[in-house]
C-alpha cells in the first residue's frame, strides 16, 4: 500500500490539500471540459456539474481515500472503492480516462497550492492517485467481465413495451431487449443507466433502480421528475423521459450494475427490513417482487415514508407484493394521511416504536437527510452498522469519499 516515505507526506499535507479541494476541483473541472468537451457528451451529468454536487464529490473521494489509508496503512477502504467502481462502470468509465484525470487534476493542484507542491509533495500524492486509480481499475474491469461486455460497452437499445403513470410526476417504464436476445443478468436491488440525446445534441445519462423482478426478460424502471430549485437545476434525463417517451420509443440501457442488491435469496433465512422514502421505494419493490417470484418464506419487513398515499410511488404494488410473502409486513409513514391508508403512521418515520428483527440485513434508500436520519435510528436502536447497506445516487455527499464518476 502506501510507502512509509509517501504517507508522511501525505499526512504532512493532507490539512492544506483538503482545505484547498473545492478550488482545486472546480479548475480541474473547469480545465478538463474546456479541453475535452466530449468529456461532457454522456459521461458527466451536467446538472451534477451546475450544482457542483460533482466535485464536492469528488473531493471527499480524494481526501476520503487518503485519510483511510493512513488510518490504515495496511488495508484499502474495499466499500469505498465497491461502490465508485459500479457507479464507474454504470457509465462506461474506461482505464485510459485515469490518466486523464490525473493530468487536469495534478495540474489544478499545483495551480491552486504553488510552491507547496515540491517534487517530493507531487510523487506522495501521486502515489495515492494512482493506488486507488489501480485499483478501481481493476475492480472495474472484474464488473465489465461478470456483465459480459467489453470495458465501456455497457449500452443495448431497450424498447418501451408499456408507459404507466404510478403519480402525477413518476411513471415506470417496462422494457424489453430490441435486439430479441436476453436480458443480462440481474441482481434484485441493483440499477441501470439510461442514456438520452437531449434537444441540443448532447448525451445526458441518470441512473435508475430496477423496480420490478430481474429474473426474466422485461425490465422496468421508475422515474420521478426532478424539478429544479435552489440546489440545482430541473433533472434534464427525468424531464425528456416523463414529457417525451412513450411505448414504442428506444432507450439505451447500461448492464445492471450496483454494490447494494439481495445476497443468495434462494437459501437466505434471515431477516430483511427494507427502509426507503419518496422514490427510494424502487429497489425495495424490484427486491420484494423477486422474493415473491422466488416463493421466498423469509421474514421481511417494509418501512416506507412519503409525502402522502397519493404520492406513494407503487403503493398498492408493495402491498400486493407483501400479501404474497407469508412472512412480510409493512407499515407506512405519511406527512399528510389518506383513506386509502387507514392505518399509517403520521408525520415523518420514526422507528421508535418500531420492533426491529434481530439479525437483520437493512436496506436503506432515499434521499440524502432522510437516509442521515434513518441510519442514525437504526443504530441507536441497536441495528450493527455492517448491517446497513445504502444506496446512493448521483454524487454520493454522504460519507467521507463518496462516489465520483
Amino acid at each position: 500500500m502506501l510507502s512509509a516515505e509517501s504517507a508522511a507526506l501525505v499526512r504532512a499535507t493532507l490539512p492544506a490539500v483538503a482545505g484547498a479541494l473545492d478550488e482545486i476541483t472546480t479548475r480541474f473541472y473547469a480545465t478538463m471540459f474546456h479541453d475535452r468537451p466530449e468529456l461532457l457528451d454522456g459521461m458527466f451529468n451536467r446538472g451534477n456539474q451546475a450544482s457542483g454536487a460533482q466535485r464536492r464529490a469528488l473531493a471527499a473521494s480524494i481526501a476520503g481515500f487518503a485519510g483511510a489509508l493512513l488510518e490504515n496503512p495496511g488495508a484499502r477502504p474495499d466499500a469505498l472503492l465497491s461502490r465508485i467502481a459500479h457507479k464507474h462502470a454504470a457509465v462506461g468509465v474506461t482505464d485510459d480516462q485515469y490518466t486523464i484525470v490525473h493530468k487536469y487534476l495534478f495540474a489544478a493542484i499545483a495551480e491552486v497550492l504553488g510552491d507547496a507542491v515540491t517534487p517530493e509533495v507531487a510523487a506522495a500524492w501521486d502515489e495515492v492517485y494512482w493506488l486507488m486509480a489501480g485499483a478501481l481499475i481493476s475492480r472495474e474491469a472484474l464488473l465489465y467481465q461478470d456483465a459480459g461486455v467489453q470495458p465501456g460497452g455497457i449500452w443495448r437499445p431497450w424498447t418501451v413495451v408499456e408507459r404507466r403513470t404510478e403519480t402525477p410526476d413518476v411513471v415506470s417504464f417496462l422494457l424489453r431487449p430490441a435486439d430479441g436476445e436476453p436480458a443480462p443478468r440481474a441482481r434484485a436491488g441493483q440499477y441501470v443507466s439510461v442514456r438520452v440525446r437531449m434537444p441540443d445534441g448532447v448525451h445526458q445519462l441518470r441512473q435508475y433502480s430496477l423496480s420490478s423482478d430481474p429474473g426474466g426478460r422485461l425490465r422496468r424502471i421508475t422515474v420521478t421528475r426532478v424539478t429544479g430549485d435552489a440546489e440545482g437545476p430541473a433533472g434534464e434525463v427525468s424531464t425528456l423521459l416523463l414529457d417525451h417517451v412513450g411505448e414504442g420509443d428506444e432507450l439505451l440501457l447500461s448492464a445492471p450494475f450496483g454494490d447494494v442488491f439481495l445476497d443468495d435469496p434462494i437459501d437466505a433465512t434471515s431477516p430483511l427490513v427494507l427502509v426507503s422514502a419518496g422514490i427510494g421505494c424502487t429497489p425495495m419493490t424490484g427486491i420484494l417482487a423477486h422474493l415473491a417470484a422466488l416463493g421466498s418464506i423469509r421474514p421481511v419487513l417494509v418501512l416506507h415514508a412519503d409525502r402522502s398515499p397519493a404520492d406513494h410511488a407503487l403503493r398498492a404494488e408493495t402491498r400486493d407484493l407483501v400479501g404474497q410473502l407469508p412472512g412480510a409486513s409493512a407499515d407506512f409513514w405519511y406527512e399528510r394521511p389518506g383513506p386509502e391508508e387507514p392505518d399509517a403512521h403520521i408525520g415523518l418515520m420514526d422507528l421508535s416504536g418500531t420492533e426491529l428483527p434481530d439479525g437483520a440485513a437493512v436496506f436503506l434508500c432515499g434521499s440524502l437527510p432522510f437516509m442521515r436520519d434513518a441510519r442514525g435510528q437504526l443504530l441507536r436502536a441497536g441495528v450493527p452498522a455492517r448491517r446497513i447497506r445504502y444506496e446512493v445516487f448521483g454524487p454520493d455527499l454522504w460519507l467521507p469519499g463518496g462516489t465520483a464518476a
